[in-house]
């Protein structure tokens, strides 16, 4: 069982406006790659750029979207790996929000296991890899593992709402 980590409950259905639930539900594949996405998605549901940043905004506010941008194969763009930590339990929220605060984290999630704290990092290159493991290591005071990807698997994480 996993969970994310650190736990953002979104709020229930009824909160979101139609606008926000079609932004969450119509666009989680095939962003438009183009000068202005945004005013593209905007005469796609027929409201404003503004509408739509505004929109996006909230939604990122209230914990249901967590970033927007590319999903790319990993390690075709520099490098990544995915790590674990074992983090006794009084210091698991301390030691997620340090990880995220890394620009290189994309997320960390909590499991049950031994291994309780995983998160992926990227980099430019291996050297900045490492440099960004080691400092989490030391800063956090505990021992990680990397398991870099030897062979990648293409799981399509968008789902209709």
């Amino acid at each position: 069982m996993t969970h994310p980590y650190p736990a953002t409950a979104s709020p229930p259905r009824t909160t979101y406006t139609p606008l926000e639930w079609r932004l969450l539900d119509e666009f989680q594949r095939g962003f438009p790659l183009s000068p202005r996405p945004y005013a593209e998605l905007a005469s796609h549901l027929g409201v404003s750029e503004i509408e739509v940043l505004t929109g996006l905004q909230r939604l990122t506010e209230r914990g249901a979207v967590s970033r927007v941008g590319p999903v790319l194969r990993p390690n075709r763009v520099g490098c990544s790996t995915l790590a674990a930590m074992a983090v006794p339990s009084e210091q698991i929220e301390t030691v997620a929000a340090l990880v995220s605060s890394y620009p290189e984290v994309n997320h960390n999630y909590q499991r049950e296991h031994h291994y309780n704290l995983w998160f992926v990092v990227t980099a430019a290159d291996a050297d900045h890899l490492a440099l960004v493991l080691g400092e989490i290591e030391r800063r956090c005071g505990l021992s990680l593992i990397s398991l870099p990807m030897r062979e990648d698997y293409h799981i399509d994480l968008g789902f209709p709402l």
